[in-house]
């Protein structure tokens, strides 16, 4: 299913697509089912860039079959015929998106929002404007304020020289509000060690997992979120839970409460039914948050990433890497990253990749370090 829906994702990326491209967000044109059942309210379908509800601003599904890396941690295949600094169409299983020599996304702004970046397979490069940097992934996840402003770089350094160099991750944009788009910048590693995990069988013994990334479900709770998240605040029920489903598998979502947008993410398996509605592969579907939802796979192994949360219901403005409330506050955003390069540069490259001999490691702005194993 893997390469079907790298197909499509191909197809999207030539047509209508929805891509990050220099920072501007380009929207994605979509069929969209509205449903008169009282649990499924609308089914739609999922680009690169997939659509979200508000708390939420948007996510992105990377997944990339990456080669063997050279000796500065970029692919080994030749990069002609690619569109270099613009790579965002799969060509041989892979692209490399903003960067010339090492694929990812170089140096780049952003104010007035949070990043959650969870990673499946393959490792991350972080590196920002306050001297912070880390190397994480393969089940981490770095939650990132941005706040009042900075630049931060997300390379994918491919570290294996003789294999492959997979790459999986997802990244949501959740809005903060008007009262916190100004906080310091901050951002705080979950760990895949940290991370509760939820194993469920149904009736048949078919499994069902769920890694619980914010929000808690049953009797797991994850690590608290930053402090000046929207999610930081129980009230706002902002969750994050990805499912991994064995074939034909079933299980029973409980509901949230009233007001809330909760919306599940079918992006790998054969078929999906929620309640006794079929959900075709690679699309979303906004339910009703107060019902229990009863889910089954279909048959193959099946994944579904549900986000959910109260809603800010505050104007959005946004223009590329800011999203703040107004115009004028855009305006600001843009002449003050120009006077202040939101604190400037403090790497040799906008492309900074760590050694390649690290590990895993968070090293904050306060001096702070955190080593994992690699």
């Amino acid at each position: 299913m893997a390469a079907d829906r790298r197909k499509f994702l191909k197809q999207v990326a030539l047509g209508s697509g929805a891509i990050i491209s220099g920072g501007t967000i380009y929207a994605l044109s979509e069929n969209k089912t509205v449903m008169d059942k009282k649990n499924v309210l609308q089914i739609r379908p999922l680009g690169f860039q997939w659509e979200t509800k508000d708390p939420f601003l948007f996510c992105v599904h990377h997944e990339d079959d990456f080669p063997a890396g050279n000796e500065h941690m970029g692919p080994v295949d030749s990069l002609d015929g690619r569109h270099i600094g613009q790579d965002f169409v799969i060509k041989d299983g892979w692209r490399m998106y903003h960067g010339q020599n090492v694929p990812g996304f170089p140096g780049h702004p952003h104010r007035g929002f949070e990043t959650i970046t969870v990673v499946r397979k393959g490792l991350v490069d972080h590196s920002d404007s306050l001297g912070a940097a880390g190397r994480y992934g393969n089940g981490d996840v770095q939650w990132m304020t941005a706040g009042k402003g900075l630049q931060h770089a997300e390379m994918f350094p491919l570290l294996k020289k003789d294999e492959r160099n997979p790459l999986e991750l997802f990244q949501i944009w959740l809005n903060l509000p008007a009262k916190s788009k100004m906080v310091e910048p901050h951002f705080k590693m979950l760990w895949h060690e940290t991370l509760p995990v939820v194993n469920l069988e149904d009736d048949n013994k078919r499994k069902t997992q769920i890694e619980v990334i914010a929000g808690k479900l049953f009797d797991k709770t994850p690590p608290s979120p930053p402090p000046n998240s929207w999610a930081a605040d129980q009230d706002n029920h902002v969750a994050v839970w990805n499912i991994t489903m064995e074939a034909n598998a079933e299980l029973d979502l409980p509901a949230t409460a009233e007001g809330v947008n909760r919306s599940l993410y079918f992006y790998e398996g054969s078929s999906l039914k929620i309640e006794d509605k079929d959900i075709p592969e690679y699309h979303a579907a906004d339910v009703n948050p107060t019902e229990n939802l009863h889910v089954k796979a279909g048959n193959s192994q099946t994944k579904v990433l549900v986000l959910q949360g109260k809603p800010l219901n505050e104007p959005v403005v946004q223009h590329g890497p800011f999203v703040m409330n107004s115009r004028k506050e855009i305006q600001e955003a843009f002449a003050e990253f120009q006077q202040t390069r939101f604190g400037g540069w403090p790497w040799d490259t906008y492309e900074n990749v760590h050694d390649r001999a690290k590990g895993r490691f968070a090293k904050h702005a306060d001096g702070r370090e955190e080593i994992k194993d690699a």
